[in-house]
């Protein structure tokens, strides 16, 4: 995590140290949360519901979503995660503290999570049909209570893909692993606050699980995080 002290060089500091500026909790004060924020674990009821396959594990791994997959839920503390929401800056996208501004970064992405952040950008287009792309992709064709918009049904998705058959073929195989990671980074990294839906614009992103491989997918999770994330927070 980048940090930024907040100083004040006064040369008539005798042991020539720079001085911190004085900062009062007055100037956090701008998004004072009555309560613990609990936003729901989309990972952990993603992890619940749909099990990964033994027979698509290459896939994901060739795709680079393995490491994903194996954070499962981790514990978060949500008393800090407060803290530092009340701390955020959205005009800075940082994090003010007492000593200074922090912010989270590509480098934090990397190791943390473990995501490429080299690499072409994630980026694509949401005017397509859902189902003639599910058709192509997927091998399946969803119904039309399972379309939100460009967004498919998870549940959907898992009773389709979750369990290929023990003699299924590459392309079957790959089909299914373009699904489970589909839901992978609908449910985990880029997800929204129902969690019900996954975004079909990371599909045609799937078409070769060996260029997936080489997308900045830190970099997006990193913009997704600055853009939704921390601001609905503060909204809600």
């Amino acid at each position: 995590m980048a940090f930024r002290g907040i100083h004040d060089a006064d040369s008539s500091d005798s042991l020539g140290i720079a001085r911190q500026t004085p900062i009062t909790l007055s100037r956090f004060s701008r998004y004072r949360l009555q309560e613990i924020l609990r936003p729901r674990q989309q990972m952990k009821a993603f992890m619940t519901m749909w099990r990964m396959d033994i027979q698509i594990q290459p896939y994901v791994i060739r795709a680079g979503f393995h490491n994903i997959y194996r954070l499962g839920h981790v514990a978060i503390d949500w008393p800090l995660i407060t803290s530092l929401v009340e701390r955020w800056q959205p005009e800075t996208h940082t994090f003010h503290v007492l000593v200074g501004e922090m912010t989270i970064t590509l480098q934090d992405v990397a190791i943390l999570v473990g995501l490429r952040i080299h690499g072409p950008a994630v980026t694509g287009t949401c005017v397509f049909d859902v189902a003639s792309l599910c058709e192509e992709l997927l091998g399946v064709i969803p119904p039309d209570d399972a379309i939100r918009g460009a967004t498919i049904s998870l549940r959907w998705l898992c009773i389709q893909l979750s369990t290929p058959p023990p003699d299924a073929d590459e392309v079957t195989l790959e089909r299914c692993a373009r699904g489970f990671i589909l839901a992978l980074i609908g449910s985990f990294l880029f997800a929204d606050k129902k969690g019900t839906h996954v975004p079909m614009c990371l599909l045609p992103l799937l078409r070769d699980l060996t260029v997936t491989a080489t997308y900045s997918w830190g970099g997006a999770v990193l913009a997704h995080t600055y853009r939704k994330v921390l601001p609905s927070q503060l909204r809600s």
